[in-house]
């Protein structure tokens, strides 16, 4: 018997993947029972070269498969062949050919338009339908949308309620700067924990206490551990992923908050040895992957779980790539909250930032590019000025003052025995590098020094830093008791 399938081939970026052989992929198999794992088929996306492609399916015990790349006028490619092992075959590797680059776009207005997805062929959508398992499975049981064309209706019947409107534009963005086809794999279930997406053996190392959510915080989503891990992610392994870009959090600000220092280090580590040996060694071992920092929720809020939980997203440190997040790259949010969102505040309508701050961090961590700006300016040290009352902050880049709050620096106080007081900390003055904060109301000592700490930080695009490219300086702890940690992390002291 045989079957056919087109097969194109690119980067994959995947969960939140992409070459483009221009031929024809036949699979001919020499027995009764034959199939493709659940997410082959027409328009798929295979990785660009050097890396290879996994391709997989089912078959008779005993029976081989034969992948032949056909190119034009049915030249012949690459043939390779593989025997059906326990009910399943697998071919690893050299699977596509040259690369075909894309021309550009004719139309350079409808960029920016849902309606012209339709200029974005070389873009190929796919998105596992949301399911649940408390065994981990080897293929998806549902898939919401197979390999497909984008087009306005297949994205989200024309307002995005069906396709992830990040996903798609950080996938529309990258190939706007790449020039060459991308592959864009959906795994999504909104109001979830991470815990739900995590591996057994990444939560192995933590005791997780259930904990009653109040009525206003339900989560609508599954919360058992690892349920969406083994229904959603494991099924995927076998592909061969150029990155991830991950847009979670909300619901760990109401559940394990503080636990997300860990928990997120801990799924991102585990999820890149899973899919390097799940691809036989094709998608890299520090596999890029990006998140975006969580956005806002409530104006006038005075609980800091939101802001806790952007901190933990960093492993604490502020900012990434670091020591305990490698190749990483992370898109702040926190300036882009969306009171009247028809989807609710939590869901801010501006995705288009969202995709481009992350897009950056992917051009640069993921591609390599040089001189790409993906991050905000962030302090690398603080001065107290004691006989003036200032503090003066030094930050990394240059700095735009976009916005005159007053309670966006606060400085920890203390007069012992008395427990630290958060109070306002002005700014005085901000030159190029350096931030002067005065310290008028603190009559003890400073203990540390916080930015940005609150659920709504600040209007739309409108928080007090900024850098000439305009991205936000992110949040940020600064501990005096974390002295000699690492850069920035402390506040000396110098008498004047």
């Amino acid at each position: 018997g045989g079957s056919r399938m087109r097969l194109l081939g690119s980067v994959s970026w995947a969960l939140l993947p992409p070459l483009l052989p221009a031929g024809v992929c036949a699979l001919l198999i020499l027995g009764a029972m034959f199939g493709f794992a659940s997410y082959y088929g027409d328009h798929m996306v295979l990785q660009k070269e050097p890396a290879g492609a996994v391709v997989w399916g089912y078959g008779e015990p005993g029976a081989a498969v034969t992948v032949v790349l056909s190119g034009a006028g049915g030249l012949v490619v690459l043939k390779k062949t593989a025997r059906v092992k326990g009910g399943s075959w697998t071919l690893t590797g050299g699977l596509v050919a040259e690369e075909h680059q894309a021309q550009p776009e004719s139309d350079p207005l409808g960029f920016r338009e849902l309606a012209a997805a339709a200029h974005y062929p070389y873009i190929r959508i796919f998105a596992a339908a949301p399911a649940r398992s408390d065994v981990q499975l080897d293929d998806l049981e549902r898939i919401d949308l197979p390999w497909s064309v984008p087009t306005a209706e297949n994205l989200g019947h024309g307002n995005f309620t069906y396709f992830s409107a990040v996903c798609w534009l950080l996938g529309r963005y990258l190939y706007e700067a790449l020039r060459y086809p991308l592959g864009l794999v959906q795994a999504a279930w909104g109001g979830t924990p991470i815990e739900a997406w995590s591996s057994p053996r990444a939560l192995r190392a933590f005791t997780l206490v259930p904990r009653a959510i109040s009525p206003q915080q339900q989560l609508w989503g599954p919360q058992t551990p690892s349920v969406l891990w083994n229904a959603m992610i494991h099924p995927l392994l076998n592909m061969t992923l150029r990155g991830v870009a991950w847009y979670q959090g909300e619901a760990n600000a109401f559940l394990h908050t503080d636990r997300y220092n860990c928990t997120f280090p801990a799924l991102i580590a585990d999820w890149r040895r899973a899919f390097h040996t799940g691809s036989v060694g094709q998608t890299e071992l520090l596999l890029p992957f990006g998140f975006v920092q969580l956005s806002t929720y409530h104006q006038q809020s005075p609980a800091d779980s939101f802001a806790r939980l952007r901190w933990h997203q960093t492993a604490d440190l502020g900012v990434v790539p670091n020591a305990r997040m490698p190749h990483t790259f992370m898109a702040v949010a926190m300036d882009l909250g969306d009171e009247h969102s028809p989807y609710g505040s939590i869901h801010p309508r501006d995705k288009q930032n969202v995709a481009h701050r992350l897009q950056l961090g992917a051009r640069a961590v993921a591609y390599g590019e040089k001189n790409v700006i993906f991050q905000g300016p962030y302090p690398t040290g603080a001065v107290l000025e004691v006989a003036r009352g200032l503090l003066n902050v030094t930050y990394s880049q240059e700095l735009v003052w976009r916005c005159r709050d007053m309670r966006a620096f606060e400085v920890c106080c203390s007069s012992p025995p008395s427990p630290c007081r958060w109070l306002p900390a002005p700014v005085v003055a901000v030159e190029s590098r350096r931030v002067t904060l005065a310290l008028a109301g603190c009559g003890g000592l400073v203990l540390a020094l916080r930015y940005a700490w609150a659920e709504w930080p600040c209007d739309y695009q409108s928080c007090v830093l900024y850098n000439s490219w305009g991205l936000p300086a992110p949040p940020f702890l600064l501990d005096a008791l974390a002295a000699g940690e690492s850069p920035g992390r402390a506040i000396c002291v110098e008498e004047a």
